[in-house]
């Protein structure tokens, strides 16, 4: 019984509470959790953005903190790991611009490993072209990107298969509940193993 190797996937402006809640949590129940940039390395950081919701027709953006890499992008070989995690924020719409970036989503889809996707994470997965087939959600204003995408739109936190997804943090204890549970982590009395395969 022994945790799995994640990894996270980061760039300067992604959703503060979208990074930050999924990486200490996959860490506080026993997994390896690698956060990594294109272009930069461990140690290094990217700028976080908090997206608040006040009742406005869309999220308030402030600047959030500076959080810390643990990995290089440049050299992870995506199938040393068990399982990803796409947090939102402003993030996305730049990093689905670099082709290797979108070489590591689909060796998830590919390999069906299990992939957590977050608010505007999706953007990454259109870009991808895994999408086509699939039940998903995103922050409803990608909508249109998941759906020209070939995903089947659907309003809350989806499990389809391995692959999650949540509209926003708000959705957290649900999408990572939901995520721990396709991930097969067991959670008894605040101790978490990850069970092994019979």
């Amino acid at each position: 019984m022994t945790g799995q190797k994640i990894l996270v996937l980061a760039g300067d402006f992604v959703e503060d509470y979208e990074l930050m809640v999924p990486f200490q949590t996959l860490q506080a129940v026993g997994h390896e959790v690698h956060a990594v940039c294109p272009e930069k390395e461990a140690g290094e950081t990217v700028k976080t953005a908090v997206h608040d919701f006040r009742g406005d027709q869309t999220y308030l953006e402030t600047r959030g903190h500076d959080f810390e890499l643990n990995a290089t992008f440049d050299e992870i070989d995506p199938a040393e790991y068990d399982a990803l995690v796409v947090p939102g924020g402003r993030a996305p719409e730049y990093l689905r611009g670099y082709e290797e970036v979108l070489e590591v989503v689909r060796h998830f889809f590919e390999a069906d490993k299990p992939v957590a996707a977050i608010c505007h994470g999706p953007q990454i997965l259109a870009a991808a072209g895994v999408l086509d087939g699939r039940e998903g959600t995103a922050y409803p204003a990608v909508a249109p990107e998941v759906e020209a995408a070939g995903c089947t739109w659907q309003d809350g936190v989806t499990v389809d298969g391995n692959y999650v997804t949540a509209q926003a943090w708000p959705d957290h204890p649900e999408w990572m509940a939901e995520f721990l549970d396709v991930l097969g982590t067991e959670i008894e009395h605040g101790a978490a193993t990850a069970a092994a395969d019979d």
